[in-house]
C-alpha cells in the first residue's frame, strides 16, 4: 500500500543525516529515509494552512491518542493524568537526571548503548557507571551481566539507572523475566529506572516489546518511562515526545524539572503529528516494519556470501544493525574512518557506545533497498580494500 522504494533527495533540506559531501552515502544516524505516513504529512499540512502558529497547548486528543496506543498495542494501562508532553527524549532524560540526582552520583548505564546518554551524564558532572553486556562470541549475542549489574546497583554512589528497552545499538528486545529481574535490583537498592522506549514500536514483524513498567508494581512503581512516536514514524525533527510515572514522588519531580528547563510546551505541529501517527498511522507502521526487516536479511545474507568476515548481531528491534569488525584488526575508528574516504559509506564506529565496543560498527538500515544495495556494495569494496592492506 505504502511506497517504501521511493527515493525522496534529502539534500539541501538541513538534514542532519544528509548534511555530507556529495557522493557520500550516510547510514549513520537513527532516522529513516522514507516519508512519513500520507496521514502525518496531512494532519501537519491541515496545521500549516490554518495560516496561525500560535502558543499551543496539550489536549485530551493527545493524552488518549498515547493512551489507546499503549493499551491496544502493547496491553499496557496508562493514567492519562500522568503524561507529560516534552520536547524530546534526550531532553527529557537529561532533565530526568538533574531532578534524580546529585552532582557526583552515578548514573547506571547497561552498555553498548547509545552514545549520547553518556554526555547527558557527563555533562551535567553525574558519573557514568557501565554494566556492560556480556557478550557471547560464538553465538555473536549480547546478554545481561546481572551478577555485575547487582554490584553496579549496590554501590552508595549509584543513584540512577537509565534503561535502552529495547536497546540501541545492539536491537535486543529484552524478555520479560530479564526485565523483572532488573526491576527487583533497581528496587532492592533504591535505584530509580528511566525506560527510554522510542524504538519500541520498531520491532521484528509479529514481535511485540514489553513496556518495562507494565510487569508488576514493583516495575510500575519505580520508574519513568520515555515514549514518543518520532522514532517510529519518522517525524523526529516535529519534536515530540512523552514521559510518564505511575509514582507521584517521580512524576512531580519529573514535571517540576520539564517546567524549569522550559521543555514541556509543543511546538504547533507536536500534538496533531503525535495523534495522526497513533491514531491513523497503524498500518504505515506494519508495513514499514515489513520491509525494514527484509532489509535486515538482504543485509545479512549479503555480509554472509560476500563479506564473511563481517559478524553482523542478528536482532529482533531497531532498524539499526551492529556488526562485530574484530576480523579486520584495525578497530571501528580507523575501519569506518577508511570506509567513508575510500567508498563514501558513512555508518558509525563502536567505540562511542561503551567501553569494549572498538570492534563493532553500527549500520542504519532504514532506506528504500536500492540505498541499502549501493551501502552494501561500498562496504564490500571497503571491506576488500581494508582485509588487503591490514589483514
Amino acid at each position: 500500500m505504502y511506497d517504501f522504494d521511493k527515493v525522496t533527495d534529502r539534500r539541501n533540506t538541513g538534514s542532519v543525516k544528509w548534511d555530507v559531501k556529495e557522493g557520500e552515502l550516510p547510514m549513520w544516524v537513527a532516522d529513516m529515509d522514507f516519508c512519513c505516513s500520507p496521514e502525518i504529512v496531512k494532519a501537519v499540512s491541515d496545521r500549516t494552512s490554518h495560516g496561525i502558529y500560535g502558543y499551543t497547548d496539550i489536549n485530551d486528543d493527545w493524552r488518549n491518542a498515547y493512551v489507546n496506543w499503549w493499551k491496544r498495542r502493547h496491553s499496557f494501562i496508562m493514567e492519562k493524568e500522568r503524561l507529560l508532553f516534552c520536547s524530546g527524549i534526550v531532553p527529557a532524560v537529561a532533565s530526568a537526571i538533574r531532578a534524580l540526582t546529585e552532582q557526583g552520583d552515578g548514573v547506571l548505564l547497561m552498555t553498548p548503548v547509545y552514545n549520547i546518554f553518556f554526555n547527558l551524564i557527563r555533562q551535567n558532572s553525574r558519573t557514568v557507571v557501565e554494566n556492560r553486556l556480556k557478550y557471547d562470541a560464538f553465538s555473536n549475542s549480547f546478554s545481561v551481566d546481572f551478577e555485575d549489574l547487582e554490584n553496579k546497583l549496590s554501590q552508595f554512589s549509584t543513584r540512577l539507572m537509565i534503561l535502552c528497552n529495547p536497546q540501541n545499538p545492539v536491537s535486543r528486545i529484552w524478555q520479560r523475566e530479564e526485565l523483572v529481574r532488573i526491576g527487583e535490583l533497581a528496587f532492592k537498592y533504591g535505584v530509580p529506572v528511566i525506560s527510554d522506549e522510542i524504538h519500541c514500536d520498531i520491532t521484528a514483524p509479529g514481535r511485540l516489546y514489553v513496556p518495562f513498567a507494565s510487569l508488576n508494581e514493583t516495575n510500575l512503581d519505580n520508574s519513568v518511562i520515555c515514549i514518543s512516536p518520532t522514532k517510529a514514524f519518522n517525524i523526529a525533527g516535529i519534536q515530540s515526545s512523552c514521559v510518564y510515572s505511575h509514582n507521584k514522588r517521580l512524576y512531580e519531580l519529573i514535571g517540576n524539572s520539564l517546567n524549569v528547563d522550559n521543555i514541556n510546551e509543543p511546538n504547533v505541529f507536536a500534538v496533531p503529528a503525535a495523534v495522526a501517527a497513533f491514531d491513523r498511522s497503524e498500518t504505515w507502521l506494519d508495513e514499514m516494519r515489513e520491509y525494514v526487516f527484509e532489509n535486515r536479511n538482504i543485509a545479512f545474507k549479503y555480509m554472509k556470501d560476500n563479506i564473511p568476515l563481517l559478524k553482523p548481531v542478528e536482532g529482533d528491534a531497531t532498524y539499526l544493525m551492529w556488526v562485530n569488525i574484530e576480523a579486520y584488526k584495525i578497530g571501528s575508528k580507523r575501519f569506518t574512518a577508511f570506509l567513508r574516504e575510500i567508498t563514501g559509506l558513512f555508518i558509525t564506529a563502536g567505540e562511542i557506545y561503551g567501553e569494549g565496543c572498538g570492534n563493532f560498527v553500527r549500520i542504519n538500515l532504514a532506506c528504500p533497498v536500492t540505498l541499502l544495495l549501493d551501502g552494501l556494495n561500498r562496504l564490500k569494496r571497503g571491506c576488500d580494500r581494508i582485509a588487503a592492506d591490514y589483514c
